[in-house]
């Protein structure tokens, strides 16, 4: 069991004011491994108060200069990709080459993209007889989830350091030790004391404390949607800047014309991806009622590409397990057919779940509407592209989704979808392009330019 102590606040590793701890648990073997100290509001209120007294000075740092600091932790972070990626495989389970590539590679190209982007950002521009000026917004409480330890909070620290706000980073307290590694890597690129601070604890203690600190200007938060309207409601009430990315349950759609086999196979890899883990996962995959069984027979022999253990790693923990295996449940008692998977446990120790492709699903069930997060599909019937475009949108999230078939049809039916982020013919990934959602997945945006913009305030002076 190895022993985690002190926070990083004010550019120096801090004992906690208190003595709790947080355990660290294996997912793949039930274990736990580590602690690390369970901060509290005495903490909190530590790091605000460096990040308090460090944003004068940083704010006014030439964006060159931040940008240098930029480069040199997308380097640090480069340096500890192996490390980190082994971290992210014991917290969280992710496969090592799936942590090695994306968990601890992704990191790395989003902080290197914002180097680039200060590049030339305008910072001022000339409207008629006014100076408009982006300035940053402060103090920022970043909060972290857990399925992405360390892109999430360099999606959210990075732009906010570019833009020259300081951060108080409250990492998920299944997944604390890849933050931890990241306050190293802050250590290493020389960041002045207080600019970026990292204190771990419990959500409803140290994420509630960082919250309704009278000391931050904005957070930025990723998780649930039920906690993110409980933080948006004590933002509020404080007139204080929110950026949430909050649930999905994203559609795919696979258009007559598409290539099905592709289609199926792309969907079903999404879900699969990250054990199901991802917000932006296509767990309802639509296809039209003449295509429907073909559509249904490929995706059980997709999915049995996907072994537990080895091409998909466990749930977080014993309890994402459950509330999984309840969806499964749920979806069988509401007349969904299994094709693929179920309930039982695929393996005998660990916190896995069976990859599972639900037939038979209907737009009303439970599993249709509320996010599972874990591998679990659903395959819905449509009868035109009307019909498809309706059971699509029939939900109150809008984060992501993805459209199958002739470029041109499929590009009309994506601009239709109620959604911040669409694939089309399975378009790759964009870590420049604008990520976050419609509806009750979220306000604001990250990632590129529009996750800098997120950070700024703006001010106009006339002449």
């Amino acid at each position: 069991m190895k022993v985690h102590d002190g926070m990083y606040i004010d550019g120096a590793w801090r004992s906690a004011v208190g003595t709790g701890t947080i355990a660290v648990v294996n997912p793949a073997t039930e274990e736990p491994f580590a602690t690390v100290p369970a901060g509290g509001a005495e903490d909190v209120d530590a790091a605000v108060r460096a990040a308090r007294a460090a944003f004068p000075g940083w704010s006014t740092t030439p964006p060159a200069e931040r940008a240098a600091r930029l480069a040199a932790l997308r380097d640090a972070l480069a340096a500890h990709q192996d490390e980190i990626a082994a971290t992210v495989t014991a917290e969280l389970g992710a496969p090592p080459k799936i942590a090695h590539a994306v968990h601890a590679g992704l990191p790395i190209t989003v902080t290197g993209s914002y180097v680039d982007i200060l590049a030339t950002y305008p910072f001022e521009e000339e409207v008629g007889n006014s100076t408009v000026l982006l300035e940053p917004v402060g103090v920022v409480g970043a909060i972290t989830p857990w399925n992405y330890p360390l892109h999430q909070v360099v999606a959210k620290v990075a732009p906010a350091l570019a833009a020259g706000c300081t951060v108080v980073v409250k990492p998920a307290e299944e997944t604390p030790l890849t933050a931890r590694l990241f306050a190293r890597c802050v250590h290493e690129a020389g960041f002045p004391a207080g600019v970026v601070n990292v204190v771990t604890g419990l959500g409803h203690v140290a994420g509630q404390a960082l919250v309704d600190h009278d000391g931050v200007d904005m957070i930025s938060f990723t998780g649930s949607t039920a906690v993110g309207r409980r933080i948006g409601a004590a933002a509020g009430g404080a007139v204080k800047r929110v950026a949430l990315e909050l649930g999905g349950k994203s559609a795919s759609v696979i258009l007559p014309g598409a290539d099905l086999a592709a289609a199926v196979a792309g969907s079903v890899a999404s879900v699969m991806f990250n054990s199901g883990q991802r917000c932006n996962a296509f767990t309802r995959v639509l296809v039209r009622s003449d295509q429907y069984e073909e559509a249904v027979a490929l995706a059980a022999e997709a999915v049995a590409k996907y072994p537990a253990g080895d091409r998909i790693g466990p749930l977080v923990s014993a309890a994402q397990r459950d509330r999984v295996v309840s969806y499964i449940e749920k979806g069988v008692a509401e007349g969904a057919r299994v094709v693929a998977g179920g309930a039982q446990p695929p393996l005998a120790r660990g916190y896995y779940v069976a990859p599972t492709v639900f037939a038979d699903v209907t737009p009303g069930m439970t599993i249709a509407q509320e996010e599972i997060f874990g591998p679990v599909v659903a395959f819905l019937r449509y009868e035109d592209e009307e019909d498809a475009l309706r059971i699509a949108n029939d939900t109150v999230y809008g984060l992501a989704g993805a459209v199958w078939g002739e470029p041109a049809a499929a590009a009309a039916f994506a601009r239709r979808m109620e959604a911040g982020q669409v694939d089309v013919n399975g378009g790759r990934f964009n870590p420049l392009a604008p990520f976050g959602g419609y509806k009750q997945s979220g306000i604001g945006r990250e990632l590129g330019v529009h996750g800098l913009t997120e950070y700024l305030h703006t001010k106009s002076l006339q002449f």
